[in-house]
Formats: structure tokens, C-alpha cells, sequence
């Protein structure tokens, strides 16, 4: 159980600890960002005590979590270990520590996101005058501590010594926890003000106002024990961040592998060039998509499949909390298979499953139970019939069941399990096939390429070597690429529109087909008999029979096409394409005449 404590921290004492290296921050924390109008704003919250957050930290020195770290940012000349790594206050804190603990200027940025050097000020006056916005107190000088004008010729303010400090009655920030500098400079204020008793008194009540209130400045600091397990760090730095960058599996990881010397970004980049096929001879953007989580996913359950195999762990398991455990050396033995592991995949749905283009592929997600199952198989095992077979099943169950959408690592498991028993002939419980199901009606309300069933279907319009009416061209992994067909109405919607047939039927699949730019423009709106006739016009030598050749490879009947008959076309396309869909997953689609099939086709399907 994760029990962070909370306790009221001098802000000194924090910055004290900043400095001294005790406090740093986790290599996977973002940059400090803050711009100069941000830094004046909490300057003017601090000097008036005004409360601006928790710092949360976390203990450093568990041995299973093993974070890089790096000093917080300004801190310059320290290599030590720290007690404690910052997850939540970063900005807050480096701000504060730049401004009025560190001698060095501030290098921030203005407004218009130009890089800046600045030092810090209390205009003494405006901060005890009361009608006076505090902010408009702070004043911000160049490194040279002069503000200049009219083109820097006229210096408007003129800071760059203590007399003149003193002379123009502004306080430097960045003095006020170092009390013999803060003593220092107040013996200096006195002395340059010899018998000035209104000056002197306008001080004595800026340091009662103002430095005390800042030096006896508290913050909440919550600290977690460094027993806190690293799931839950990632999962608190998610939920504390929120106006920052997202904290990934990734970052932990990196930040984990770091303290080993190694570079794991740098290696992504490297794995994900195999992954993408960046070298191959013939290359498409299938497995662009994969990113770093997903492969440190595929590799953790891969890993975890093996252990278990070979008695070292109980239950395989790729959740984030496994991600997050991954071991270092395993992943070193272990990356080369995984990387094989997406190549064969790569070439499964290549030139077996007709998936040529990122925009094509049905499911991300499922590449990752995919690329484990092809790495623990070896290339040999996955080129066999049988195994091409049975992978091709449960791919297709798993697309056509719609079955990998949401938070999948219970099914990743399941999958590396049961395909691998099921392709060595030992029982299992088949879990995604046997839960996969497809209802006829669902064909309607595929409409667009979103849908993973959507985009499935397609692919087994390809598989079926569907040919292009007009150019006669096959889609395969080359022609995907010169040809970049798209998917368009049979019945053209202007044309259904017109003759009133129903949206939920002409835009769904069973009415859209895959074909070249070429031949869309012949079919532009017309109805189907125009098209057809248009079509034998324009290619020359192109026959009728030929041309319902290469229709009817689209499912498509012909004459029903020819004639203008969309009802009888489209329930005999509809019968076709759950045909595919059945040999697919090979298991019928049980409600081809159900009732409510009947209702929303105008027919049985059967």
C-alpha cells in the first residue's frame, strides 16, 4: 500500500537541498519552460505569501527502480546521488531556485518566445504602497542589470552596482535566503542612507512585509517511500501532470535502462527502421504505426511467454506493470527475436492476408500478440501451411469479431497461448476465436474506413484478386503502391440519392468496392447502366463478357448491375460478402436469416 507523507517545508531548506544535489529531478521529467512573465508572477505569489502548490518528490534509492536523474535545472558543479527526485513542482521549483537562490541570471525566454537573460527585482516602494498591483513590483533587468531605451542609447534603469541598488530603492531576489549577503546588503541600505529616517523606515517595513515573509515561506511537500513500485510512480506523475507532457511507459523505461548506460531511444530508433522495413527493396508504410509502447509490449510479452515456458514464471502477462518490470538483460537477449517477430508479421499480412498500407491495416493492437506469437515461432514454423492456416483464422476472427479495439493485454496473453498451442496440436481454449461473432446486420452500418471490419473487408475484396473495370490491374503489394486505389460507390450516391434509395444502405460496404482513380471518374454519378456502357467505350477492345469478368471479381452480379436493379444487386452482394466473412473465420454467421436480418435487408441472407 502506498502511504505518502506530507509535511510543511521550509522553501529555504528546499532550495538549500536543490543546490546541493539532494533534490534533482528524474531523466524522464520534461525541460524547465517557464517564461520571464511566469517567473515575475510567482515571485510576486511568494513575496506575498500566497500559496502555490504541493512539491511532490519521491524517495531515492530503491533498488528495482533504478531512475536516471539529473540536477534541477540552473544547478551547475554537483555529482551526487540524490535522496530525492521531483515528480510534481518542477517548474515551480526551478523557477524559484533561479531567481532568488541562484547568483547566475536567469536564462528564460519573453512572450514572443525570444531567449532572454534576466535577474530579479523588488521595486521597495510599489510593494508597500497598496494601490499597487504586487506583480507590477517585480521588475526584470537584462544580465548587464541596465533597462534600456531608444534603441539602447538612453539607460532608463540602471542597476549594475549596490549604490545604485540602493539609490533606486530595488531589492535583488536573489539574496534574500543567504543571510550574510541579505546582511550585508542591508547594513549597505542603512549606510547609504545615513539620517534618512523615512528611507530607513520604508525598509524596516519592506524586510517585516516582504523578506520575512519570504524567508519564512512553507510549502506542502508530499514525499513518497522509495518502496512506492514503479507503476504507481508513473501512474501518480500521469495524474499530477496534466498541464505537462504525458509520462509513457516509454520515458520509465528509458529512464530505467538509462542508468545502465544505455541509451533506449536511441535503440528504438534503430528497431523501429527494421520494424518499418526502412532497408527492404520493396517497402510499404504497413508497420509505420508501431511506436514505442507497442513494442516495448510485444518484447514483454514475448519475454513473459518464453519464462513461462521454460518454469521461470507463473501466468504470461504484457500489462503496464509488466512493461514497466522489464528487465533490462531481457531485453537485450531478447530484442533481435521480437524484431524477427514483426518482420514475419509483416510479411503475414503482406502476402497472405492482402494488408499492403498503414491506412489499410484493421488493428495496431493486434500486431503486438502477432509479432510475439511469429518471434516464439521462428521463421521455419511460421511458413508452414498449417500454421499460415491457423494464424489466418484467428487473425481474421479477431478483426471480423471487432475484438482488439480497447485495453487488450488480458487477450495478448490469451492469444500467445492459445494460437501457439493450437498450432503444435494441443488443446486449448481458443479464446478469441470462440468469442468472436459477426452479425449480418452490421454490414449496414459499416460506413466508413474506420471500423477495423470496415477496413477487413476490404482486404478480402484483394484476397478475391479483384480487378479494376477499366485497367483489368489486380491489387497486390506493387500495384497498392503505383496505383493507390480507394474505395467508392458501386451505385453512385448522387445517383441513389436521385432514385431514393435509403443512406444506411448505398454508403454502407455492400455497396462500395476498391477501384482506381480512372476508372471513378467513368462512373462519376451516373447509374450503372451509363457507366457500363461508358466504360466499353472508352477502353478499347474491351468486350462485355470481359467487362462483367472483371465486375463479378468485385462480388458484384453483373446483370443486376447492368439493369439498375440495386435490390436484387445488393442482397446478392450481401449473401457474397458474408460468404467471404464465413470462410474468414471459418465459423457461420449465425443470424443470416433472422428475423431482424429479414427486417432491415428486405431478405434473408442465406
Amino acid at each position: 500500500m502506498i502511504a505518502p507523507t506530507s509535511v510543511d517545508t521550509n522553501l529555504s531548506q528546499l532550495l538549500e537541498e536543490v543546490s546541493s544535489g539532494k533534490i534533482q529531478l528524474p531523466e524522464f521529467q520534461r525541460s524547465w519552460t517557464w517564461d520571464d512573465n511566469r517567473i515575475q508572477g510567482i515571485i510576486a505569489s511568494l513575496s506575498q505569501g500566497y500559496p502555490m502548490g504541493a512539491v511532490m518528490r519521491l524517495q531515492y534509492g530503491n533498488p528495482d527502480i533504478k531512475f536516471k536523474y539529473r540536477p534541477i535545472e540552473g544547478v551547475s558543479g554537483i555529482s551526487v546521488m540524490p535522496e530525492h527526485l521531483v515528480l510534481d513542482g518542477q517548474q515551480r521549483l526551478t523557477s524559484i531556485y533561479q531567481a532568488v537562490f541562484s547568483d547566475k541570471c536567469v536564462k528564460t525566454k519573453n512572450d514572443k518566445e525570444k531567449k532572454i537573460e534576466r535577474f530579479y527585482y523588488l521595486e521597495i516602494e510599489k510593494c508597500m504602497d497598496e494601490s499597487v498591483d504586487r506583480a507590477d513590483a517585480v521588475i526584470a533587468v537584462p544580465a548587464d542589470r541596465k533597462i534600456k531605451e531608444n534603441f539602447d542609447r538612453n539607460i532608463k534603469l540602471d542597476l549594475s552596482d549596490r549604490n545604485k541598488e540602493f539609490a533606486n530603492k530595488m531589492f535583488p531576489m536573489n539574496i534574500v535566503y543567504h543571510s550574510k549577503q541579505l546582511t550585508d546588503w542591508m547594513m549597505g541600505y542603512f549606510k547609504f542612507y545615513n539620517g534618512d529616517s523615512a528611507a530607513t523606515d520604508l525598509f524596516m517595513e519592506f524586510k517585516a512585509k516582504v523578506i520575512d515573509t519570504i524567508i519564512a515561506y512553507k510549502l506542502p511537500v508530499i514525499t513518497m517511500d522509495k518502496s512506492t513500485p514503479r507503476d504507481a510512480v508513473c501512474k501518480v506523475f500521469e495524474n499530477v501532470n496534466t498541464g505537462g507532457v504525458a509520462l509513457t511507459v516509454f520515458e520509465l523505461v528509458t529512464a530505467a535502462f538509462a542508468t545502465r548506460e544505455f541509451d533506449l531511444r536511441k535503440d528504438w530508433l534503430a528497431c523501429k527502421r527494421v520494424i518499418q522495413g526502412r532497408d527492404d527493396t520493396l517497402r510499404t508504410d504497413l508497420l509505420d504505426g508501431i511506436d514505442e509502447t507497442t513494442f516495448l509490449t510485444a518484447i514483454t510479452l514475448y519475454i513473459s511467454y518464453i519464462n513461462k515456458s521454460n518454469g521461470k514464471s507463473g501466468a504470461v502477462s504484457c500489462k503496464k506493470k509488466d512493461v514497466l518490470a522489464l528487465d533490462f538483460d531481457s531485453y537485450i537477449a531478447n530484442r533481435e527475436q521480437i524484431l524477427v517477430g514483426f518482420q514475419l508479421a509483416r510479411e503475414f499480412l503482406l502476402k497472405y492476408q492482402f494488408v499492403f498500407r498503414m491506412r489499410d491495416l484493421p488493428y495496431t493492437t493486434q500486431l503486438i500478440p502477432l509479432a510475439a506469437i511469429c518471434a516464439a515461432l521462428g521463421k521455419s514454423k511460421c511458413n508452414e501451411p498449417n500454421t499460415i492456416k491457423i494464424l489466418s483464422r484467428w487473425y481474421w476472427c479477431g478483426i471480423l469479431g471487432e475484438l482488439y479495439g480497447g485495453a487488450n493485454e488480458t487477450r495478448y496473453a490469451n492469444d500467445i497461448e492459445d494460437v501457439i498451442e493450437e498450432i503444435y496440436g494441443r488443446p486449448n481454449a481458443s479464446r478469441t476465436i470462440n468469442s468472436a461473432f459477426f452479425s449480418s446486420t452490421r454490414l449496414l452500418t459499416l460506413q466508413t474506413r474506420n471500423s477495423a471490419a470496415y477496413k477487413g473487408i476490404m482486404a478480402l475484396f484483394y484476397m478475391q484478386k479483384c480487378r479494376d473495370f477499366m485497367n483489368n490491374i489486380t491489387i497486390d503489394i506493387v500495384n497498392s503502391m503505383l496505383q493507390s486505389p480507394d474505395i467508392h460507390h458501386i451505385f453512385p450516391e448522387s445517383y441513389c440519392e436521385k432514385v431514393g434509395i435509403s443512406r444506411q444502405k448505398y454508403n454502407c460496404i455492400v455497396n462500395k468496392t476498391p477501384i482506381l482513380p480512372e476508372t471513378n471518374r467513368s462512373i462519376g454519378g451516373n447509374a450503372p447502366s451509363v457507366y457500363t456502357r461508358s466504360i466499353l467505350k472508352k477502353v478499347v477492345g474491351l468486350t462485355e463478357l470481359e467487362l462483367k469478368g472483371r465486375i463479378e471479381s468485385h462480388l458484384i452480379n453483373y446483370k443486376s448491375l447492368a439493369t439498375d436493379d440495386f435490390d436484387t444487386y445488393f442482397i446478392d452482394r450481401a449473401k457474397k460478402i458474408l460468404d467471404l466473412i464465413e470462410i474468414a473465420m471459418n465459423k457461420p454467421v449465425s443470424d443470416r436469416n433472422a428475423e431482424i436480418t429479414v427486417q432491415q435487408f428486405g431478405a434473408a441472407l442465406k
